[in-house]
C-alpha cells in the first residue's frame, strides 16, 4: 500500500491520499469491525483476532485486542504473542505497526505510523513504520509518533509523546518524551 502522488491527487484540495481500491477495502474493513466486533464483550478476544486475521493482520497466540480499538488498516498490523491492546487505543497504521511479544498498549494510547512531507507544497503523505519491542508498555493516553522504535522492555509513561527512538529498558516521560530512568524489574 503506497500513498498516491500528492502532486497529482491534490489532497490539500480534497483529493485522496490512497487509491479507490484501498479506500474501498478500508470501508469494508470498518463496516466489518463495526458489525462483527465493536460491540462484542471483553472476553471475545479470540473472535476479534480471527476477524483481524481475515483482513490480513498477523496476530500471535494469546494476543488480545479490545472491541473499542480503532485500526486503520489490519494488513499493516503485526501483534506478537500475548500482546494486549487496551480499550480505546488508536492504531493509525497507514504505515506498518509491529508490536512485540508480551507488550501492553494501554487505554486510549495513539500510535501514528505516517506523516507528511512538510517541505512538499503538495503535502505528500509519508509512511513511517512503528516498531514496539518485546515486553514494552505504552501507558494510558500516550502517543507514539511516526517512524519510532521502542527497544525491548521500554516504557512510555501516561500521556507522554514519543517522537524519537526509545532505548531498550528505558522509562520515558513528558512531551516530548525524554529518558527518565532505567527500568528495573524485580525478580519474580
Amino acid at each position: 500500500m503506497n500513498p498516491l502522488d500528492a502532486s497529482r491527487s491534490r489532497p490539500l484540495a480534497g483529493g485522496p491520499s490512497f487509491s479507490r481500491r484501498n479506500r474501498a477495502a478500508r470501508l469494508v474493513w470498518q463496516a466489518a469491525w463495526l458489525v462483527l466486533c465493536r460491540f462484542t464483550p471483553p472476553p471475545l478476544h479470540g473472535w476479534r483476532a480471527l476477524v483481524l486475521r481475515a483482513f490480513g493482520a498477523r496476530i500471535g497466540k494469546g494476543a488480545r485486542v479490545h472491541a473499542s480499538v480503532a485500526i486503520w488498516h489490519p494488513a499493516n498490523l503485526e501483534l506478537a504473542e500475548r500482546v494486549l491492546v487496551g480499550p480505546g487505543v488508536r492504531l493509525y497504521n497507514q504505515g506498518a505497526i509491529r508490536i512485540g511479544r508480551a507488550s501492553v498498549i494501554s487505554q486510549r494510547a495513539h500510535l501514528c505510523a505516517s506523516s507528511h512531507d512538510i517541505s512538499d507544497p503538495h503535502f505528500q503523505l509519508v509512511l513511517r513504520p512503528i516498531a514496539i519491542g518485546a515486553g514494552c508498555w505504552v501507558a494510558a493516553e500516550a502517543f507514539v509518533g511516526p517512524g519510532v522504535s521502542m527497544g525491548d522492555g521500554a516504557v512510555l509513561a501516561a500521556r507522554a509523546a514519543l517522537f524519537s527512538d526509545a532505548e531498550a529498558g528505558g522509562v520515558y516521560a513528558g512531551n516530548p518524551a525524554a529518558f527518565l530512568k532505567p527500568r528495573r524489574l524485580r525478580e519474580g
